[in-house]
């Protein structure tokens, strides 16, 4: 699917009621020629010497059934056969020793290259212009697990959904980066979701109360319940940055919430 010239505000406005997601690259599920490094391990450096293969790495979110954005820093060395930013099942394989378009070769993941191009199942079609080389440049992902669309973004323009029909799988889905390159990086920074129903939206100002895990451990609640709302708190997560997730919640959303709330479901139990 060709791109689209400039941004797609049907897609932006949604941004609006994302909160922080914390995820990061999966320390077992990665090619042996990356490292990683840097806060909570998000940066991804591939072939750190030198390069004769295509390397991955892939990330701890599971995708399917919900709505996540998230982006990626490319700092100034951006060449090779290609650079890749998708998505993909535990199938996916996260070394060749060759130089190919990785991500998208097969019927298990979606890319799209640094050439401009986007794959899946061993087809390629021209999605976007090809990344100016050795210039700092960052994509955006945001897939929505509801209308099963993958759309990405280029320097803060909105590129139009590259693909369709993503809620139709059944296996799990996860993001995923590779590259031909070497000592090229990739840094994973902005991770975002939405809110999945309003028990969600009440975790997280139960969170607001505490400053860290060691806070939740002195409350008197079954396992089950203090383990669900530590999923969102991060020790490295100031105070600071969850008040600010919930004011911006009462200012876009609990002011004008209409008394009636759809899909929700799946109460907690302990």
């Amino acid at each position: 699917m060709k791109a689209d010239d400039g941004d797609t505000n049907d897609t932006k406005f949604s941004f609006d009621l994302l909160c922080d997601d914390n995820w990061t690259w999966h320390k077992l599920r990665h090619s042996h020629k990356v490292i990683f490094s840097g806060k909570n391990s998000r940066s991804v450096l591939f072939h750190p010497n030198w390069s004769n293969g295509t390397a991955a790495a892939m990330g701890t979110r599971v995708l399917n059934g919900g709505r996540y954005y998230w982006e990626l820093l490319l700092p100034k060395r951006i060449f090779g056969t290609s650079m890749m930013f998708g998505i993909g099942t535990k199938k996916t394989k996260l070394h060749v020793d060759a130089f190919v378009n990785l991500l998208g070769s097969n019927e298990h993941s979606w890319g799209l290259s640094h050439k401009g191009l986007i794959w899946h199942g061993g087809k390629y079609s021209y999605y976007t212009k090809t990344f100016s080389e050795n210039k700092s440049t960052r994509v955006g992902l945001y897939f929505d697990g509801l209308a099963g669309t993958l759309t990405y973004f280029k320097d803060g323009k909105c590129l139009g959904v590259a693909f369709s029909g993503l809620n139709a799988i059944k296996e799990s889905l996860y993001p995923i980066v590779c590259s031909t390159a070497a000592m090229t990086e990739m840094i994973l920074e902005n991770t975002k979701r939405d809110f999945i129903n309003l028990q969600d939206r009440c975790r997280l100002v139960i969170v607001r109360q505490l400053k860290n895990k060691h806070d939740l451990n002195k409350l008197y609640l079954p396992p089950r319940i203090r383990d669900y709302l530590a999923e969102i708190l991060d020790d490295s997560e100031t105070k600071e940055v969850v008040n600010e997730n919930i004011r911006f919640l009462e200012t876009h959303f609990l002011n004008s919430m209409p008394y009636k709330y759809q899909g929700v479901v799946n109460d907690l139990e302990y």
